[in-house]
Parts: C-alpha cells; sequence; structure tokens
C-alpha cells in the first residue's frame, strides 16, 4: 500500500480542522460533520493498494528523459529554497504516472552525457537511475556544456525511429541551461527535430539564483556538503550562485520543434501535461493487458461522502418544511 496525496497532508489537515471548527448543532449532526471531515481527508491521502490485475493501456510511444546533472541542478532556488534537481526527480516521476503504457529511457548529463537507462516501462528501474542523480562533486565538475548530451541523445532517438518505425518518440528535456564551459556556445540540436513528434523543454531555477551545496569528493559521506565558493571580483570568498539561462533553453526548444516552459512551481508540471491524455488515445493499441500495479480506492471513500450527504438534503429539507 502506498499514499499519493492530491493536496499536500499538511494543507489538508489545516483544511479538515477549519471544517471542524464550524461545528453543526446537535449531537448526530456533528458526528455526521466529523466522518465527512475524516472521509475527505482519508480520499486526499489517495491510499493505492497492490494488485495483480492492473490495467495497462498499450501506447505506441517512447519517451526520452534528458536531465541535466551538473553541479547547477544543486542550486537551492526551486519554488523559495528548494533543490532544482530534486523538482526534476519528482517531475519525472509524475511524467512516468501520467503516461503509463509508453516506454521511457534515460540520458544525464554533466561533465559527460550517460544513458542510464534503455527503453522500458519499469517505474521501478527507471526511478531507481533518476533517483540516484546528486549533481557533481566540486572537484570532479568542469563546467557544464548543454552541448553534451546531444549526440547521444540523437543515437538514441535514430536508432529507436529504425528499430521501431511504428512507434512515435518524445523528448522531455530538464535543465536550468546554464553553461559555464570556457570559451562554449550552445551547438543547434535542429538534426534531432525529425524524431521528435511532442515533448518539452522544462527550465528550472530563476534569475536570482541560488546556492549550491555540494560534497567536495565522491567518496565524501552524503551527509557532508558545503557551499560552493568562487572569488569576487575584490578576490573575496563568497558563495557561488547559479543562474537560469531562459535564452538557451528556448534556443533548445525551437531546434526540437517543442515548446519551453519555466517550472516555478511543483503544480507547473500539470498544466504542460494538461492534455497529455488526449495526445496519448491517439497512438493507443487495441486492447489493454493485465500487469502488476497499484490501484487507487478514493472511490471508497467517495460513496460514503455522497451517501451522508444525500442524507442531510433530506434532511433539512424536512427540518424547513416543519
Amino acid at each position: 500500500m502506498k499514499i499519493n496525496p492530491i493536496i499536500p497532508i499538511w494543507l489538508m489537515a489545516i483544511i479538515c480542522v477549519g471544517m471542524l471548527l464550524l461545528r453543526r448543532r446537535g449531537v448526530w449532526n456533528y458526528i455526521r460533520q466529523i466522518l465527512i471531515v475524516v472521509l475527505l481527508f482519508a480520499m486526499n491521502l489517495r491510499i493505492m493498494v497492490f494488485s495483480h490485475d492492473v490495467e495497462k493501456r498499450e501506447l505506441n510511444v517512447d519517451v526520452l528523459l534528458v536531465i541535466d546533472n551538473s553541479m547547477s541542478m544543486l542550486a537551492e532556488d526551486f519554488d523559495g529554497e528548494g533543490r532544482r534537481i530534486d523538482a526534476v526527480k519528482e517531475d519525472c516521476e509524475y511524467i512516468i504516472d501520467m503516461m503509463q503504457g509508453c516506454r521511457f529511457s534515460v540520458i544525464s548529463f554533466g561533465n559527460q552525457a550517460y544513458r542510464l537507462a534503455p527503453y522500458t516501462s519499469d517505474k521501478d528501474v527507471l526511478m531507481s537511475v533518476i533517483k540516484s542523480l546528486e549533481g557533481q562533486t566540486q572537484y570532479y565538475a568542469q563546467g557544464t556544456s548543454l552541448n553534451q548530451p546531444f549526440p547521444i541523445m540523437l543515437e538514441a532517438l535514430k536508432k529507436d525511429h529504425e528499430q521501431n518505425e511504428d512507434r512515435v518518440q518524445l523528448v522531455y528535456y530538464f535543465s536550468d541551461g546554464e553553461i559555464t564551459s570556457q570559451k562554449e556556445k550552445l551547438g543547434s540540436y535542429s538534426d534531432a527535430k525529425k524524431y521528435v513528434v511532442s515533448g518539452a523543454v522544462l527550465g528550472y531555477g530563476t534569475e536570482e539564483g541560488g546556492r549550491m551545496k555540494v560534497k567536495a569528493y565522491e567518496g565524501d559521506d552524503a551527509g557532508v556538503r558545503s557551499y560552493m565558493k568562487t572569488r569576487d571580483s575584490n578576490g573575496k570568498r563568497v558563495d557561488a550562485v547559479s543562474h537560469i539561462d531562459e535564452d538557451n533553453l528556448q534556443s533548445i526548444a525551437d531546434d526540437l520543434g517543442i515548446d519551453y516552459y519555466h517550472v516555478e512551481k511543483s503544480t507547473t508540471l500539470r498544466d504542460v501535461l494538461s492534455d497529455i491524455n488526449d495526445f496519448l488515445d491517439e497512438y493507443a493499441s487495441e486492447g489493454k493487458t493485465g500487469v502488476e500495479g497499484y490501484v487507487d480506492t478514493y472511490y471508497w471513500f467517495a460513496i460514503p461522502i455522497a451517501a451522508i450527504l444525500v442524507f442531510d438534503l433530506i434532511y433539512y429539507k424536512r427540518r424547513v418544511r416543519e
């Protein structure tokens, strides 16, 4: 069993407490009010239980996730003081959940680009490699190049197209767009455009920028981190700050023929994928298959809520007539 809250638990708890403070007159009326609040809280938790027979759409869609794993993605300026890389991990999981039935592949890049996972629909495998991304260490990082992932990305798209001509390909590119490699200029991604049907370039970070808490060496304990330092114009050591570069990200999006979005908070991706089901329906194979997975149980709580509300409606109508 697992939970996947619709509204953050802390916010739903505040709402529920507020609803309970608006106490109705009468013991039984208040008891029904408490039942409704408890059921709403449980419904919001979106409790999911394991099943051996989950219906799954088979989609002729392959999705390439290209993730910037450079040091700058550790900057703490996402929706306040959140790390960019953590937001990317959550957004990748959201995309995988929303697009069940597709196959996914993962490419990450920093000093070098790596194909971390071939095309697969196994979410556990995908999230395992995605969650392992933690940026580069301070003394290993050599500057960020947005050109680094393109050759391996193009190869993956081309090979998949040649082997699976009946399948369409989507690309989701996650980065802050910052180039820190000396004398590095952004190259063109346009050679990949012919293989990409849809997707998005997703930008993380702010113009004000954020500091990066990094490990010094690969062997350091994961909990031992300090803010990256640099020197200002006077030679004084200060905290290094990373800034988003939306011009670079927009250029990549234009080359690939897809849209660019600035992801400023956790709900941004919901708007980006608001029409994704309509798109995917066009590429669904006939029939569905049964697989192991988790099923929603929210409707178990919705039914008694509806029953209590109907009872209340009838009860108060009779009271008014009397």
